[in-house]
């Protein structure tokens, strides 16, 4: 039996509680609808309860030395490597993720914790010359206090640990809302790591509960100074907007529309190969995952044929079965806007090169060509295996057509030019972007994030490390000021 299916309770004060609500949540089995658990949500009280608890627990944590915070994070993602075969299961069964998917999320999520395990250390002071004879400047790098983290159900466990880790890390307590739909491997296999590793009671704590129970007392409680939050573009325009009236800092990943560029020098199979890895990992329901690809004309037949061949290869069926590519999509709304979506993309002229299909919970790939940029397909995020393949004549504009959409996430360009590819690189309007490689790319000393619609702040490395902290200006006036009056 796998001991992180039964975890699904609240996670406050170092204690597991059954929530307050009398309302419960159900998290089921996205490929076969099986019900994993019942869950008793949080409600308010819970959450103000959280909240204060996270205050008070904060600032015992922000003492703690840098040694003794860097090994309980290494001891955290020892006891998740110690069980990764069970956290793997939990992913495929909770959220659908292939194994080969949540092999790839664990991965992340331990080089995370490793990577932050030199922040204490980093929480340097630096000292400064100042103009006025006989003053010293010193600036203290401080941790906020207590972050609000809120993670979705697509990677659950590496977006909400790429939140937390660094902001305990840095000395902040956290309170952690994962999606209800995939709450284990979003809190509650975190939450465990956290308690064996020996982490102070109230340092981190995990909410287990629903937006139609508690709405937006979350992000509105007062005690948090910081939301973190990774979701769509929609809710993320709504939060970031409470967080302002309420002068809360935010970091914002949001939706994706992110490009492929393929141009006319491109190796054409090794695009292909980095398309289909970047259109259908997780069956497309990632932020960064390709949504439009921008072929050169010379080599858009081929590149279609090529593309097509390999998408009617890929298996799907039970993501537990290690050889699946294709699992389920995460729920019936989002089945339903995949299809809806497809349907659309019809009716606006565009050619049928693959008809997906849906199979249960799984939808098969999908090719359109012939579509417009300006059309409804290639300017929104598809969120599922839908491929979109658009054909340019210049550089230009391959460049133009990337940039005339919202969203600025990531972005993957394919040239034998090198020098080439990084120029065009630097000219999308996006927070990453990967010569002959695809969008999704993870590196935790890197900085993720996007630009435009995609969001705000930075996760990763000293990016991260800097989102997480405050800074103090203080100076020691060391001999008598001479004042003008």
């Amino acid at each position: 039996m796998n001991q992180f299916i039964s975890i699904t309770k609240q996670f406050i004060n170092g204690e597991w509680k059954e929530g307050s609500s009398a309302n419960k949540g159900t998290i089921l089995n996205p490929y076969n609808n099986e019900v994993i658990k019942e869950v008793s949500l949080a409600n308010k009280e819970d959450i103000n309860n959280a909240y204060l608890i996270a205050q008070k627990a904060q600032k015992e944590w922000a003492k703690t030395s840098a040694e003794e915070k860097a090994q309980i994070l290494l001891r955290a993602a020892q006891y998740m490597e110690d069980h990764q075969d069970e956290i793997v299961e939990v992913l495929a069964k909770e959220s659908g993720s292939t194994i080969g998917k949540a092999q790839f999320e664990l991965h992340a999520s331990l080089e995370t914790f490793k990577d932050a395990a030199s922040y204490p250390y980093r929480m340097e002071t630096t000292v400064a010359p100042s103009e006025i004879p006989g003053k010293v400047n010193r600036v203290f790098r401080k941790p906020i206090g207590v972050v609000g983290s809120i993670s979705p159900f697509n990677f659950p466990l590496f977006l909400s640990i790429r939140t937390i880790v660094p902001a305990i890390a840095t000395g902040n307590a956290v309170v952690h809302k994962p999606d209800l739909q995939t709450a284990i491997s979003g809190g509650g296999v975190i939450a465990k790591a956290f308690e064996e590793a020996g982490l102070p009671a109230g340092v981190f704590n995990l909410i287990v509960t629903d937006i139609s129970e508690i709405g937006d007392y979350f992000v509105e409680h007062p005690v948090p100074k910081f939301i973190s939050f990774t979701g769509s573009t929609a809710v993320g325009r709504h939060i970031g907007a409470i967080a302002g009236q309420n002068l809360k800092k935010v970091a914002l990943e949001l939706g994706g529309n992110s490009p492929f560029l393929v141009l006319e020098d491109a190796d054409i199979d090794q695009a292909v190969d980095s398309a289909i890895f970047g259109k259908f990992l997780h069956s497309g329901q990632i932020c960064m995952m390709i949504n439009r690809i921008f072929v050169h004309r010379s080599k858009y037949d081929e590149f279609v044929q090529k593309f097509v061949e390999r998408a009617k290869q890929l298996k799907y069926g039970n993501p537990e079965d290690p050889t699946v590519v294709i699992g389920p999509i995460i729920n019936e709304r989002q089945i339903e806007k995949i299809l809806n979506f497809a349907k659309m993309a019809e009716e606006d002229g565009a050619t049928v090169a693959l008809r997906g299909e849906r199979v249960g919970n799984i939808v098969t790939p999908f090719v359109f060509t012939d579509v417009k940029n300006d059309s409804r397909l290639a300017q929104s995020e598809i969120f599922g295996p839908i491929a979109t393949i658009i054909p340019f004549d210049t550089e230009e504009e391959a460049i133009r057509l990337a940039n005339e959409v919202e969203y600025g996430l990531s972005a993957g360009v394919f040239t034998q030019d090198l020098e080439r590819g990084l120029a065009v690189a630097q000219r999308i309007e996006s927070g990453m972007a990967h010569v002959n490689d695809q969008p999704v790319n993870v590196e935790a000393q890197m900085p993720f994030g996007g630009e435009k619609a995609s969001g705000l702040g930075r996760f990763g490395g000293q990016w991260a490390l800097e989102e997480f902290t405050t800074v103090q200006w203080v100076s020691v006036q060391e001999k008598p000021r001479k004042y003008p009056f």
